[in-house]
């Protein structure tokens, strides 16, 4: 046999290797394949191929495995019991930037499905070895560590500090500077992820100086970025009082409520929700933004959107008004309670519904006015409704009954009052009733408005019981009239009358 002949030996076992990796590669990107594979055992025909002496072919098992580990929770789990994760870890530190891309694939597509797995890649040294894939040269290879870093960091604080601990947020917060849109984008996803579980975590992302590079990407053009940059910005203000002052000291307000006008839902939505975690804190910060002219603009958008989209502009709406009387008054004055009004009339979603709910109640308990403002957008009996509605959440039953009972408490507006005389079960009509105690003995016209719009003779009609405060309501609200009209509205008065008109001898 010839040198030629042997080498050739060689040259075709290369290539074989090369076709099947190829070709699972391909099979693993369809799932209708993914189970027949699984009981083939690709996972211990792949792993060998690793260490490879061919890079490309390290770097096409690398992908299969990755396209496999994404796919399911069970062929993940399978990638960490076939001993996989070091040799993963072994290509990210030491092959070219193709194998390291492709490795800290795998590595992602395993930590994404829990965070058992993800501590999985810790344990095998998978953070350092990302973290020093960040100070690559080739954006490429950055972008696939933040990506993997990303995934290992949302499942909890404990994975998330492991991250920090490894020195990943200023390197992270350097790939925020690099011209390449997509490796910008996934270092602000990685940051807000790292962010959102604790404080602690939030003030090392802003300790590292993310905030003002943030700051400086709210108008790119680019929405996706947007996105991101709006997002990690969210989980940095929601922490406490002095975060969310940083996130205003670095004026980001009023430039981001431009992207309200943004064509994309989700830059929107993000926006929305970075303005209800700063205003949530104080009335301070809620000024500031109402200053920024956000209210009107944020009532606006619940207009034009649904669903989710329109829950943390509701819930701003709430947060807002909740502080003091003049923010709920300036959420009254932007017409925000008809907005109110038509997402809880509109939406479906009991959480939605809830949160509309939770927030009309805090704009109504304040004062009379507060209170009118809402019963004249007839939400009282739709707070009721919802309440009694056996289909109802838990949550929203919860919530409309004590947005009602609260709102209850301040109202004096009677023709509101009016329509929860009627049918309504005794721990509400107790709070109905003592409002029309408190006005009408000093309103002349409201008592003769309300025995002609048949206020009286139902109130007559209550079955109270005695000595309860119900009925000591209904007593006080008894002796603003004359005692016959009381009588005559009483039920049973037309019988006595009758009978009397009976016993009646005419001289």
């Amino acid at each position: 046999m010839t040198q030629r002949q042997i080498i050739q030996v060689f040259e075709q076992y290369q290539q074989s290797r090369m076709q099947f990796v190829q070709a699972v590669a391909d099979l693993a990107a369809r799932p209708q394949n993914i189970e027949i594979l699984k009981n083939a055992g690709v996972m211990s025909m792949l792993r060998p191929l690793l260490l490879d002496v061919v890079p490309s072919i390290q770097q096409t098992a690398a992908l299969a495995l990755g396209r496999l580990a994404d796919h399911s929770d069970d062929l993940a789990t399978a990638v960490v019991k076939e001993d996989i994760l070091p040799q993963l870890v072994h290509s990210l530190v030491s092959q070219n930037r193709f194998c390291k891309k492709a490795a800290a694939f795998v590595l992602r597509a395993v930590a994404k499905h829990s965070p058992e797995l993800s501590q999985a890649v810790v344990d095998c040294g998978g953070v350092d070895a990302l973290v020093l894939c960040l100070g690559e040269f080739d954006p490429g290879v950055k972008e696939a560590a933040a990506w993997a870093l990303g995934y290992i960091a949302r499942h909890n604080a404990l994975l998330s500090q492991s991250v920090v601990d490894a020195g990943a947020v200023p390197l992270l917060v350097l790939c925020l500077l690099e011209p390449v849109m997509a490796l910008k984008r996934i270092a602000a996803s990685t940051l807000s992820d790292i962010s959102k579980h604790t404080p602690e975590l939030a003030e090392t992302v802003v300790e590292n100086g993310a905030i003002a590079h943030l700051a400086l990407m709210i108008l790119n053009p680019d929405a996706k970025l947007k996105r991101q940059v709006l997002s990690a910005l969210s989980q940095i203000s929601k922490h406490s009082v002095s975060l969310a002052e940083m996130v205003i000291d670095a004026e980001i307000f009023p430039a981001a409520i431009a992207c309200l006008k943004d064509p994309d839902e989700y830059v929107k939505k993000n926006v929305t929700t970075l303005m209800r975690e700063v205003v949530k804190h104080t009335p301070e910060l809620s000024q500031v933004i109402v200053n920024c002219g956000a209210m009107g603009a944020v009532i606006d958008n619940l207009g034009n959107c649904c669903g989710n989209l329109r829950l943390p502009g509701i819930m701003m709406l709430g947060y807002v008004a909740a502080h003091n009387e003049s923010l709920a008054m300036a959420v009254i004055l932007s017409k925000g309670v008809s907005q109110l009004a038509l997402c809880l009339s509109e939406e479906h979603e009991p959480h939605i519904k809830a949160a509309a709910a939770w927030s009309i109640g805090q704009i109504g308990h304040h004062t009379p006015e507060h209170a009118k403002a809402v019963a004249t957008a007839n939400l009282l009996t739709k707070l009721l409704e919802l309440y009694m509605d056996a289909n109802s959440s838990e949550d929203l039953q919860a919530k409309s009954k004590k947005a009602l009972k609260s709102i209850l408490q301040k109202c004096t507006y009677l023709p509101g009052l009016e329509p929860l005389l009627y049918d309504v079960p005794s721990n509400i009509l107790k709070h109905v009733v003592c409002q029309f105690s408190k006005v009408l003995p000093n309103d002349n016209k409201a008592r003769r408005l309300f025995v002609t719009s048949g206020g009286l003779k139902k109130l007559q009609e209550i079955d109270a019981e005695p000595g309860s405060p119900l009925q000591e309501h209904i007593n006080a609200i008894n002796s603003c009239f004359p005692e016959e009209i009381v009588r005559y509205y009483s039920p049973g008065y037309s019988e006595v009358l009758l009978e009397r008109l009976e016993k009646y001898q005419p001289a």
